[in-house]
């Protein structure tokens, strides 16, 4: 049974940082890319970050651009996000998830959520101003 778990979120506040990590079971991922979500109260799940399957390439949201890294340990089956100078705006649910495509994934694909076959259940971050 595939499983994604996702861990290191929090209450922090504006202007500080956290690390999220998300733990893969069941199977690996080391040929997939990865990416993080978000999802606000009230607002659709938008895309945060992704990584290619070899850690290769990288792709941000604009609004996460220079305080937002994600990175990957394939040999731990785990995807990171490293999130710093974090603002209100920044609290959402996190998720994290699997892409569908075989190494292969382009830029757009990469942003969007139907093309995530496994997702994690979420962890919580949560900026205070």
């Amino acid at each position: 049974q595939v499983q994604l778990v996702e861990s290191g979120g929090g209450l922090v506040q504006a202007g500080g940082s956290l690390r999220l990590s998300c733990a893969a079971s069941g199977r690996t991922f080391s040929s997939y890319a990865m990416g993080w979500f978000r999802q606000a109260p009230g607002k659709e799940r938008d895309f945060v970050a992704a990584v290619t399957w070899n850690g290769g390439s990288t792709h941000y949201a604009d609004s996460v651009k220079g305080r937002f890294t994600i990175s990957r340990d394939n040999a731990k089956n785990t995807v990171y996000l490293q999130m710093n100078s974090l603002k209100p705006e920044d609290t959402a649910v996190y998720y994290c998830a699997v892409h569908g495509k075989f190494r292969i994934a382009t830029m757009t694909s990469l942003m969007r959520t139907p093309e995530y076959n496994y997702w994690g259940q979420g962890t919580q971050v949560t900026v205070s101003s």
